[in-house]
């Protein structure tokens, strides 16, 4: 049996270990916050594969066109899906040397899957996407009547998807 308060507690200690490790510029101590074979989804959508990797990736990163930057964010929540397993969600952004505070359009949300190991929890997977917001349109929006318009036009004239998505 498990306390989820001092694992909760262990979870937000990893992630503001993960910050600090960024800001450090430390891609060993980064990179040590990860399973061997974890997955890695960048805000570009590039993928990674191993804490091999991340850390070959991160070094390069630090030493490069990320040298003297900081990771600044906030832990929102975090999810037992089993007493073994956790979700995370955050947001965190790169903040440059010669910024004194994150513009808006580089804040990043992650989104972080946790599993308890035998050295305690880590991240066995991560993703990170802009925080770019886009409203839903309402079914009977300008946009929605567009698109309707223009899906008619297409199977008219024999253009696009020609079956039912299966």
């Amino acid at each position: 049996m498990h306390d989820t308060d001092i694992d909760d507690a262990e979870i937000r200690t990893l992630f503001r270990d993960l910050m600090q490790a960024w800001t450090d510029n430390d891609a060993e101590a980064y990179a040590g916050h990860f399973t061997a074979d974890s997955d890695y989804v960048s805000y570009d959508g590039t993928r990674a594969i191993g804490r091999a990797e991340h850390q070959r990736n991160h070094d390069k990163l630090f030493r490069g066109v990320l040298a003297g930057s900081a990771l600044v964010g906030d832990l929102e929540s975090v999810r037992f899906v089993t007493p073994d397993v956790a979700i995370l969600h955050g947001t965190a952004s790169v903040l440059m040397p010669w910024r004194s505070r994150l513009p808006e359009r580089r804040r990043s949300r992650q989104t972080l899957v946790l599993v308890r190991t035998s050295e305690g929890w880590r991240i066995t997977a991560i993703h990170n996407g802009r925080v770019r917001p886009v409203t839903v349109p309402e079914p009977d929006s300008f946009p929605a009547g567009m698109s309707r318009l223009m899906s008619r036009a297409a199977r008219r004239l024999g253009v696009g998807r020609r079956h039912p998505a299966r």
